[in-house]
């Protein structure tokens, strides 16, 4: 038998299947493209940026592009987790969207008139829009498919032991402590805030990849809804190498810092010039950096492995304050921007509240569309106190 037509065939699906994985690379060129036009030219561009229509337009197009880079190091994340399996994947994609997030409030921070909430306002957004409307949305999507969905319950409980703590040492304590009369920490404060933040994140990451492994990924108890029906199966991944998908993760992360640094002007032109509420500056960084996140789980949920979607969505609230948090406190300390990280009154209610909701939510093996529908109503009222505090 001769082997060369069976070679030729390999070959022919090789070619095929490389081109089929460039052709997903398509937000490349236009990503590319508008990172080289507002390096080479947005000063300029930037300077009619008062203007609405102008400022509009500058913030879809940069907005748009961000997105595009973010979606697809989503996607080169979720190929390196087939490959080096969970939770690395999750890992890698967490801590790849809080860099563009720590960039993007370090941008704004520094930009034109220095926001001392901003920080506050991204962080306190996005665990409104994780634990609220991102959970909300999954679990009502997910119920009205599959009536009920399971979960690895000590997963979620480990997520929450650390986020709810870490939670209102950062957003909460600083409108009690004497040691500053704003809702602000001292030096000595900051630091041990720094210490514990990132102590606590190593702690859980050692659990989660170490001797706990087991209750991040789905077992037994997950493996069926409660109408027998099994998880559907993974949609393949783009195909390529590990080198190949890190490279391509990398490329796209830094062309989304780039124009997440030019995106800060017109945010902060749109506060500051339209007088628009400041707490939409946090809203934005947070839902652009939590935007592929939020597919991922919602995607996840409606294959019916809400497992996953708990990990993307915990794993997005806990690296956002056990990493932004000491990363914008020391960004404070070195070049002496003043922060706010305390909560006004509302907001510190609906953090408790929705941490109370998010317990009970999570204290049973399953979830249904009753509690999705109280994530979301906490998320309405969220938007709302932004626009009426």
């Amino acid at each position: 038998m001769n082997p060369a037509p069976q070679h030729r065939r390999r070959a022919l699906a090789g070619l095929i299947a490389a081109g089929s994985s460039w052709r997903a690379e398509w937000p490349l060129p236009p990503v590319l493209a508008t990172a080289g036009l507002f390096i080479a030219f947005g000063a300029t561009w930037l300077q009619d940026a008062t203007r609405p229509l102008w400022l509009l337009a500058f913030f879809l197009w940069l907005f748009v592009a961000i997105l595009l880079a973010a979606v697809r190091v989503v996607r080169h994340a979720e190929a390196l987790a087939v490959r080096l399996g969970e939770p690395y994947g999750t890992l890698i994609l967490t801590l790849s969207v809080t860099s563009i997030e720590v960039l993007m409030i370090a941008a704004l921070m520094l930009h034109g008139e220095n926001n001392p909430t901003l920080a506050r306002d991204a962080m306190f957004a996005v665990v409104m829009i994780v634990l609220n409307g991102l959970v909300g949305l999954a679990l009502i999507l997910g119920a009205l498919r599959y009536h009920e969905q399971a979960y690895n319950l000590a997963g979620a409980r480990a997520y929450l032991s650390v986020i709810i703590p870490l939670a209102v040492l950062s957003l909460v304590l600083p409108d009690v402590t004497l040691s500053t009369p704003e809702p602000t920490l001292s030096v000595f404060q900051s630091a041990f805030l720094i210490l514990i933040a990132l102590g606590l994140y190593t702690t859980f990451l050692l659990i989660q990849t170490g001797r706990h492994r087991g209750y991040f990924v789905e077992n037994s108890a997950t493996e069926q809804n409660a109408n027998g029906e099994v998880p559907a199966p993974d949609e393949p991944v783009v195909l390529g190498s590990t080198t190949r998908h890190t490279a391509l993760l990398l490329l796209y992360l830094a062309l989304a810092i780039v124009l997440a640094e030019t995106l800060a002007i017109p945010v902060d032109v749109g506060i500051e010039v339209l007088k628009l509420p400041s707490a939409l500056g946090g809203l934005v960084v947070a839902a652009l950096v939590l935007a592929p996140e939020g597919l991922g789980a919602v995607r996840a949920a409606l294959k019916n492995r809400l497992q996953r979607a708990v990990n993307i969505a915990m794993g997005s609230v806990l690296a956002t304050i056990g990493l932004t948090v000491p990363a914008v406190l020391v960004i404070s300390l070195v070049l002496g921007h003043p922060l706010e990280l305390g909560l006004s009154a509302a907001d510190a209610l609906l953090l408790a509240l929705t941490f109370a909701v998010a317990i009970l939510t999570f204290s049973g093996h399953r979830t249904n569309v009753l509690q999705g529908a109280v994530h979301l109503i906490l998320f309405l009222a969220y938007l709302m106190l932004i626009f009426a505090p």
